[in-house]
C-alpha cells in the first residue's frame, strides 16, 4: 500500500473542497459515501446547486477552492464560482485501517495488457494499466452480504471509472437500448438530443475506458513526496441501472425528474459501488 498520507491526499482531491485527515477512531465516511459524494457533487453542479447536504458531514460547498495549477490540471474553471468566493473547507476524518483494504491493492504501473482481453459483468474490462490501485474495504459491506458484484462470474457488475466534470459537456447524448426500461424522462432526453447537440442526460456519468477517465481526472500535488498525481475512482456499476450513451465509452445512471435529494442518493447507492482509488504520477 502507498504511504497512507498519500492515500488521504488522493481522497482529499476527490472530495475537494473537503480535506481528509486520519483518525484512530471510526471513519466519518464509508467507501460508499465516497462515491455517493463524488457523484452527487457532479450531479448537483449540473442542476446549478452550490451546496450539498450529506449525513454526517452537514452542508458542504460545491465550489472548488481558488484555482491551483498543481491541483487540477484537467478541469475547466467552475462557472458556479464566478464572482463568488469559494465555500469553506470541510474536514473529514478517515481511519485508514477500516477504509482501505491493502490485501486487494494492485499496482498496474508497469503492466501492459496488449491484446489480452478481460471481462467483468459481460462487459470488456479495460484494466487501469499505468495506475496504482488503492483498494477500498467494501467486502461484506452490503445488506445482502453477497460479494458476487465484485467478482468475475455471471453476477459480477461491469467496471467503470469516474473522473471529474463528466457531465455530458462533450456532446454526449442518450440512446435507448433493449436492456433499459421505457422511462418517459429517459426517452424524452434521447428524443431531444436529435434536435439539439447540447442535450445531456440527467444523471451521473462514468466510463469503462480508463483513458477517457484520465482526460477528466482530478490532480493533486502531494505534500508527502512533492510529486503530482492524477486520481480516479474505480467502481462497479449495476447493469440494471446503467444507461448507455451514443458514445460507447460513456455510461449514465439516469436520475429521473422529481426525485428528492434523499431519493437521488439512494439511487446512486444502488447503482454504483466503489472498490478502488487509482493514482498515477504525472
Amino acid at each position: 500500500m502507498p504511504d497512507p498520507r498519500l492515500c488521504l491526499e488522493a481522497l482529499s482531491a476527490l472530495l475537494s473542497p473537503c480535506s481528509v485527515e486520519s483518525t484512530p477512531g471510526s471513519s466519518q465516511l464509508s467507501p460508499q459515501d465516497l462515491v455517493n459524494i463524488v457523484a452527487l457533487k457532479e450531479f448537483l453542479k449540473q442542476q446549478g446547486f452550490l451546496e450539498l447536504d450529506y449525513p454526517s458531514l452537514g452542508t458542504m460547498s460545491l465550489q472548488d477552492p481558488d484555482p491551483d495549477p498543481d491541483q487540477d490540471l484537467y478541469g475547466p474553471p467552475p462557472a458556479l464560482t464566478e464572482g463568488a468566493p469559494p465555500g469553506p473547507r470541510t474536514t473529514v476524518k478517515i481511519n485508514p485501517q477500516d477504509f482501505f483494504h491493502p490485501s486487494f491493492d494492485y499496482d498496474f504501473t508497469h503492466i501492459k495488457d496488449g491484446n489480452r482481453t478481460f471481462v467483468r459483468g459481460d462487459e470488456r474490462y479495460v484494466r487501469p494499466c499505468g495506475w496504482n490501485r488503492i483498494a477500498l474495504f467494501v467486502t461484506r459491506k452490503y445488506d445482502d452480504g453477497n460479494d458476487s458484484w465484485l467478482g468475475t462470474g455471471k453476477d459480477a457488475w461491469p467496471v467503470s471509472y469516474q473522473g471529474h466534470n463528466m457531465d455530458g459537456s462533450l456532446g454526449i447524448i442518450l440512446t435507448h437500448s433493449k436492456d433499459t426500461d421505457d422511462e418517459p424522462g429517459f426517452l424524452d432526453a434521447a428524443a431531444a438530443s436529435l434536435v439539439s447537440d447540447q442535450t445531456k442526460g440527467r444523471g451521473v456519468y462514468s466510463t469503462p475506458d480508463i483513458k477517457m477517465a484520465e482526460k477528466y481526472c482530478k490532480t493533486f500535488k502531494s505534500k508527502v513526496d512533492g510529486k503530482t498525481y492524477k486520481v480516479v475512482l474505480q467502481n462497479r456499476i449495476n447493469p440494471q441501472k446503467r444507461r448507455k450513451c451514443q458514445r460507447d465509452n460513456m455510461w449514465l445512471v439516469y436520475v429521473p425528474e422529481g426525485l428528492t435529494e434523499i431519493e437521488t442518493r439512494a439511487l446512486i447507492q444502488e447503482s454504483i459501488r466503489p472498490y478502488g482509488v487509482l493514482i498515477k504520477e504525472v
